[in-house]
């Protein structure tokens, strides 16, 4: 056990090494305009408004001129570096690192370490902006599994064990609560939960209600401990639980900027109520006497100056910790990622109950730095969907993508509760990711079991396509540009036998997928280039098969990318992504593939048969 978590570290270490190569390989060779093709960079940067916020950090307000419908991989918490370019196009980098605030659109906020690093961008020509290597994650990973690694004879200890060992796990044993609004194993799930006093999991496959049986568990667990902490590995997840949470009336406190920064999950942040407190004018009013203070100095520091500043600091300190104080005694709920939860403020705190949300997305370390500051953790997620994003193909040979919650699974079935009843899928589309992944466990709600788009329709296609697909420079992307053109010239033939009419009167909404960035990007441009289209285009949303996790849709298009003689399916061999791409249906599926090189695969083998059988009814 002590073993594995230390190989463990190991491959982290590789993971580490590989992203830090490739991104210093990024500097140094990639052009600015592929740089913002892969969404890593904006350039070139309009500046806005500079300003301290709330938490007294040096911001500045940047707007991007170029590219605005370009993807980007910009979110809040993450590293950047900014750069300027000389008229003989060479890069120059300021030797500081900044951090993501908020992004909305084409714009985005910025927190500076210092005052002469806002100098230093205020100053620049031709400025622009990328992500860079996040080595804080990296180390808060690193001495999480030192920390797990090294306990003894206390309660990480007992956590660890139990994860990866068969060790008993205790439960309570008072009577269940009734549900009457769950279903039945969403009713088991929510008992489960509140029975566990070591670790429970929900495991809950595409459509099942994953997230309303947690906030239900969450909400029971509030009947029992005055506050817990809610985890997910992304912003954009942790958000959505907290929304699901503030709709049931639970104060929630969320640690760290929000991806989607509705109004109303912004007033939840930490820094907004912060800045809502009756005390902030007067701190705020302390604050901006230092720095004049210190704008106002001559040389050097006399003792009076020193015992002004002295004082008010003191005075601030105290003033913060009160406001922060009275913000975690209101909240019943403390939420944010993985990471966050080694956020400053939370230093000391302890909780009785730790959630992780998407806990199948998460690397088992990341898990680890949150799982400290509970007495007993749940884990909410499906492991046969997405797993954890890795680069190092050594690191993921060698396992470093199997999570916390596979070994849960593995060492502690009885802790287990796979919600069983599905809302999203028609029938036809759930038996075979039903059969594929989930032992063929999963049923369908009447509500949606039969229902279809068109009558007589078959509920998935195959559509066979041939094309040469081709990779990009550097080999990162792939694409097969007559399969795009099938895939774009297939969704108009199905929409013009539902009828443009029908489809805006009902808002048929629809999901082009494709597990390459490079087909997404020109499926894109088709579809923004096809006439027909132009009154559907805010119904038809084009992205990845990542893009698309957690999300669905009426009808779901996949292109496949792949094809050639030698039945090489590469990056397709990844199951658990076609699982989710599969599952995004509701109604229709349309697979766009060449069936002689996939069908090498015996999974897709088995699909294709499984298509046609759906034909001779």
């Amino acid at each position: 056990m002590i073993q594995a978590l230390a190989e463990q570290r190991q491959l982290l270490q590789k993971e580490f090494a590989h992203e830090r190569e490739e991104f210093q390989r990024q500097m140094e060779a990639t052009s600015i305009p592929r740089k913002v093709k892969r969404g890593i960079c904006w350039f070139p940067l309009r500046l806005g408004r500079a300003y301290y916020n709330s938490l007294d950090q040096q911001v500045i307000e940047l707007n991007r001129t170029e590219n605005l419908d370009e993807e980007h991989n910009f979110e809040p918490g993450k590293p950047v570096c900014f750069f300027t370019e000389d008229a003989s196009g060479m890069l120059h980098y300021m030797k500081f690192q900044a951090q993501v605030g908020y992004v909305e659109d084409n714009r985005m906020v910025v927190a500076l370490p210092s005052s002469d690093a806002l100098v230093q961008v205020q100053n620049a020509d031709r400025l622009g902006i990328q992500l860079t290597l996040d080595e804080t994650t990296y180390r808060l990973m690193f001495e999480a599994l030192d920390r797990v690694i090294e306990a003894k004879g206390n309660r990480l200890a007992e956590l660890r064990d139990i994860c990866h060992t068969s060790a008993p796990i205790s439960k309570f044993t008072f009577l269940p609560t009734r549900f009457p609004w769950l279903n039945p194993s969403q009713e088991q799930a929510v008992n489960e939960v509140l029975w566990a006093k070591d670790v429970a999991v929900v495991h809950g496959p595409p459509g099942t209600g994953k997230t309303t049986t947690l906030v239900e568990a969450i909400y029971e667990t509030l009947h029992r401990e005055t506050q817990v902490l809610v985890c997910a590995q992304s912003n954009m997840a942790v958000d959505w639980i907290a929304e699901k949470l503030c709709d049931r009336g639970v104060n929630v406190l969320r640690i760290g900027n929000p991806t989607r920064v509705t109004d109303r999950m912004l007033s939840q942040t930490y820094e907004r109520r912060f800045e809502s407190h009756p005390q902030y004018s007067q701190l705020w009013a302390i604050r901006k006497a230092i720095r004049d203070l210190y704008a106002q100095r001559k040389h050097g520091s006399t003792e009076s100056f020193q015992q002004k500043v002295s004082r008010l600091k003191d005075r601030a300190m105290e003033l913060e910790l009160s406001i922060q104080e009275q913000l975690f005694n209101e909240a019943r709920v403390i939420a944010c990622t993985l990471t966050g939860s080694a956020n400053r403020l939370l230093m000391g705190r302890r909780f009785g109950t730790l959630f992780i949300d998407e806990a199948a997305q998460a690397l088992e370390a990341a898990c680890w730095i949150a799982i400290p500051k509970a007495n007993r953790f749940i884990l909410a997620g499906d492991h046969k969907q997405l797993p954890p994003t890795l680069k190092c193909n050594d690191a993921i040979k060698g396992g470093l993508d199997k999570t916390l919650m596979e070994h849960i699974v593995k060492n502690q079935p009885r802790c287990v509760s796979l919600l069983k009843v599905q809302y999203r899928m028609c029938d036809a589309i759930m038996q075979f990711p039903n059969h594929e992944f989930y032992d063929g466990q999963l049923e369908s709600h009447p509500s949606v079991k039969y229902r279809g788009i068109l009558d007589w329709d078959t509920a998935i296609e195959w559509i066979n396509s041939e094309g040469e697909f081709t990779e990009n420079e550097d080999g990162t992307t792939r694409v097969n540009e007559e399969e795009a053109e099938l895939t774009v010239r297939v969704l108009q033939q199905y929409f013009e036998k539902i009828g443009k009419d029908r489809i805006l009167h009902d808002r048929i909404d629809v999901g082009l997928i494709s597990p390459y960035r490079g087909q997404v990007r020109l499926l894109r441009q088709l579809i923004h280039r096809n006439k027909f289209f132009k009154p559907l285009r805010s119904l038809i949303s084009i992205n990845t098969v990542d893009g698309f996790q957690g999300q669905e849709r009426d009808v779901i298009v996949i292109s496949m990318v792949r094809s050639n003689e030698d039945g090489q399916v590469g990056f397709l061999r990844d199951l658990r992504r076609m699982n989710v791409a599969i599952t995004r249906a509701r109604m229709k599926l349309i697979i766009i593939g060449d069936s002689d090189t996939l069908c090498h695969h015996p999974f897709y083998r088995r699909l294709k048969k499984y298509v046609d059988s759906l034909d001779e009814y």
